[in-house]
């Protein structure tokens, strides 16, 4: 499967018009003009490359402005488009001078960034005639962002389905699946940007890491405590003190900021009619398509699918049936840590625009959970279902809203199925008595 996943998301990146520019690298230093004659002692590099829809932009020129508005570093691009600044640490606006772009082609605003020694300065500019919301029918914007919904949703699934067997094999409701997920994310990005491996293998990498992870939280904490009869409530207050602890580690380990992948930064959108689309996102949703259909497949085919249902139908059943419960469940826990790593990895690339935070599986985790308890807990088919509805219903919130609050309405989701159905669209009613 990860071969395939390989595959498939080598031809879908692979384009030649989206193709992912080489890191950039200075240009000579007569490309530069009314820069300081002598850099900064503390001098950090930005750079980024011109790229108009493919076409690369050569002698345009980029401007650094700082604080107060003044001009502090001035820099005309090169063949391929490629530029670089030299100029001390801080907070700029970057800009291209308008009146040396070709005719024709316009940028859409400026870049605010804070530069700092030690991590990726790299800026990216949007070409082209921007178009507002009365310029795009109500049907073509629609249109597009139920695709985005779509996409959204199978991102969620691909990582709740993990967390939705969990809870179906154990009982436990696992309240540091998120930090899988940001481990996942945080392994392709030490893969990709520190050992300058391809983003594709990175991520197969990091989906291998994902299954240690997974193996080694049921056999350092979660079986334990299982031997020792430790009660579901006790066993949630741990998962929430091991999410706390992991994300933490994670900020002290990794960043505080949002860190870019070295690859599929810079993509133009393909557009077919009304529908518009990047390759990255395209990408995204075949991948998770595939995965959750093996994963399907997998659970109504193979023997360990159908020990996995069982051990989810009725526990002791299963055990006096002969099935190793125990083995059945470490298994749920690899297979969830792998999908986490991997709805990490296409999460940061397709929602958080090719960047990896340090609390990205905790803004993700309250929308796996809504998902799971609108589609039914412990079904790994309620889990797609209910996390396809939230990512659609997310995305068309922000036709409304603000979409810095479009994950409220997730959490109304939750609150409301609570409510009205707790046991989701695919649950049944539990008999007491």
């Amino acid at each position: 499967m990860l071969a395939l996943l390989g595959s498939i998301a080598a031809v879908a990146f692979g384009g030649t018009a989206l193709a992912q520019e080489p890191t950039p690298t200075p240009p000579p230093a007569a490309s530069t003009t009314e820069s300081p004659a002598t850099p900064p002692t503390d001098a950090v590099s930005v750079s980024g490359s011109l790229n108009n829809g493919g076409d690369r932009l050569a002698d345009v020129d980029v401007v650094a402005v700082d604080a107060s508005g003044e001009e502090v570093a001035r820099t005309t691009s090169v063949e391929g488009g490629r530029w670089t600044l030299e100029i001390s640490p801080g907070s700029y606006t970057f800009e291209v001078d308008a009146e040396t772009l070709p005719d024709g082609v316009s940028v859409q605003g400026e870049v605010q960034r804070d530069v700092a020694a030690g991590r990726a300065n790299t800026i990216i500019f949007s070409f082209g005639e921007a178009r507002t919301a009365t310029d795009v029918p109500f049907y073509e914007e629609f249109l597009r962002t139920t695709v985005d919904g779509l996409r959204f949703g199978l991102v969620i699934a691909l990582a709740a389905v993990g967390l939705s067997l969990i809870f179906g094999t154990t009982g436990l409701t696992n309240f540091a699946h998120g930090e899988l997920v940001t481990l996942g994310a945080v392994a392709a990005w030490v893969f990709n940007v520190s050992l300058g491996i391809q983003l594709i293998p990175a991520t197969i990498l990091a989906i291998i890491v994902g299954v240690a992870i997974g193996w080694l939280n049921n056999a350092a904490i979660w079986r334990p405590l299982r031997k020792r009869k430790t009660g579901l409530i006790a066993q949630l207050v741990v998962s929430i003190g091991l999410a706390i602890a992991l994300r933490y580690l994670i900020l002290i380990f990794f960043s505080d900021r949002a860190e870019p992948f070295d690859d599929y930064q810079a993509q133009t959108q393909n557009e077919w009619g009304p529908l518009a689309i990047t390759n990255v996102n395209l990408a995204c949703i075949i991948i998770s398509i595939v995965v959750l259909v093996a994963v399907a497949l997998m659970l109504q085919r193979t023997r360990i699918g159908k020990a996995m249902r069982a051990v989810a139908d009725n526990r002791d059943l299963a055990a006096s049936s002969g099935i190793n419960v125990e083995r059945v469940v470490t298994f749920v826990w690899c297979m969830g840590g792998g999908l986490a790593a991997l709805g990490g990895v296409l999460f940061g690339l397709s929602e958080l625009g090719g960047r990896v935070q340090w609390e990205m599986g905790f803004k993700l985790l309250l929308l796996m959970f809504a998902g799971i308890t609108l589609g039914g807990l412990g079904t790994a088919y309620g889990a797609l279902l209910g996390c396809v509805i939230v990512g659609l219903l997310v995305q068309w919130s922000t036709m409304i809203i603000n979409p810095d609050l479009k994950y409220i309405g997730g959490l109304l989701v939750l609150i409301l199925i609570l409510v009205v159905r707790p046991q989701g669209i695919l649950g049944s009613r539990q008999r007491i008595g």
